[in-house]
């Protein structure tokens, strides 16, 4: 089989389901942001820093396959296989969240992103994110996506926040606070 089709050389694309769509519409854009969240996980899971974090890390990405692909269900195709998150995946993200907590100082105030690439890279996981989130909630405006998906991107935006704080602790680097 071949990885290209031509079908989306006028550019259009199939759901799942079948129904074609315009590349840029807002329901592409929400699961294409998920797409490269997938990336930029796995980004963050190749580093020897997160060797610990690998399986949690693989969850998270499986989490988002199954974000982008009930994103990717048309709504208006009754036959179309939904496909969503685990039901517990908010929960599982939180107790991470609360467990890198524990050993971080206390936060007043915004902290600048950087002092070491792999905090960088986890901040922009988290903007793209941010990005999907967002995505998610203008596709919301027009057609039903499922709630979980929203809850999840809010969440694990949370998670990579912290984890961005966590890798600093780990590595001894400190933290810029932004005073306005």
């Amino acid at each position: 089989m071949k990885i290209y089709t031509l079908t989306g050389d006028d550019g259009t694309t199939s759901l799942s389901g079948g129904r074609r769509v315009p590349k840029h519409s807002i329901r592409l854009e929400a699961y294409g942001s998920v797409d490269e969240l997938i990336a930029w996980i796995g980004l963050l899971k190749d580093h020897k820093e997160n060797q610990k974090r690998k399986e949690l890390l693989i969850y998270i990405q499986i989490q988002l396959m199954k974000c982008a692909a009930a994103l990717a269900c048309d709504s208006k195709n009754t036959n179309s296989k939904k496909i969503l998150p685990d039901h517990d995946c908010v929960s599982i993200v939180e107790k991470e969240i609360d467990m890198m907590e524990e050993t971080l100082p206390p936060l007043n105030n915004f902290i600048l992103p950087g002092g070491n690439i792999l905090v960088s890279y986890c901040n922009i996981a988290r903007c793209v994110c941010r990005r999907a989130e967002r995505a998610v909630l203008r596709l919301n405006n027009t057609e039903e996506s499922p709630e979980i998906v929203n809850k999840f991107l809010n969440r694990l935006s949370d998670f990579l926040f912290v984890l961005s704080r966590k890798i600093a602790l780990d590595l001894d680097i400190e933290e810029i606070k932004w005073m306005a």
